[in-house]
């Protein structure tokens, strides 16, 4: 170990970046069966793993960010990045509230953009209602023009306090500053759904599938993938 696995280490984050995910992830793998210690190539590989998702993946993400806090050159900026992701693994295993707990440690620390979108939806996921709205819209004062943040709200008004209407005012916001926001594609197909309008479902449902599915989306890419299916059947 030393220079040589520093080296394959910048060349993997390099492939990562330029989208070669599976020279990316094979890089990570022998880096880390190596006994390479290395913040900046672990926490990447961390994001493919939540992004591929499964049971096993969400153990493998915890392990290896565990051994990568013991880099001496982890930032401050890498430990945030780091503790979310755990908090998302933990949360895909089933330890909402111990992701709970996490996010809420990172977030009062350094308050930004991320944390306030992942602990808002995992509070959502939570089911607390009041805490859930309370905290999302303390996340909209942050940031009026996050659509992850409007997203939340959203779902909170739709999922949780079935008031499909005010809902619809954050979807429609959200989908107008990201139009590719998978979540908020879902949820205005169901609109369109009631309305009798299947065709533009379909065409919502077919732009969601276009985007790149994370851990804390609401629906995975077979959930849209079976409902268009269904819809065209």
């Amino acid at each position: 170990m030393g220079m040589f696995d520093s080296f394959k280490a910048r060349k993997a984050l390099i492939d990562h970046r330029k989208g070669n995910i599976a020279a990316a992830r094979a890089a990570y793998e022998a880096l880390y069966a190596d006994g390479f210690i290395n913040a900046s190539y672990m926490i990447s590989w961390s994001y493919i793993l939540l992004r591929e998702g499964g049971e096993e993946n969400y153990k493998k993400v915890k392990e290896i960010l565990v051994k990568a806090q013991k880099d001496p050159t982890l930032t401050e900026q890498q430990r945030g990045d780091l503790l979310v992701n755990f908090a998302v693994a933990d949360y895909k295993l089933g330890n909402t509230e111990k992701a709970v707990e996490l996010l809420e440690r990172v977030h009062q620390k350094t308050p930004k953009g991320e944390t306030y979108g992942a602990l808002g939806y995992v509070l959502i996921e939570q089911g607390d209602a009041e805490k859930a709205l309370a905290f999302n819209e303390a996340a909209l004062e942050y940031d009026d023009e996050d659509p992850v943040i409007l997203d939340n709200l959203g779902q909170i008004h739709y999922r949780l306090l079935n008031n499909k209407e005010k809902a619809l005012e954050y979807f429609n916001r959200a989908h107008e500053l990201k139009p590719g926001q998978i979540d908020t594609l879902w949820f205005l197909s169901r609109y369109d759904l009631e309305a009798g309008k299947k065709d533009d479902a379909i065409e919502k449902l077919t732009t969601a599938l276009e985007g790149r599915f994370s851990p804390l989306n609401y629906v995975t890419k077979a959930t849209v993938e079976e409902e268009i299916s269904r819809l065209r059947g």
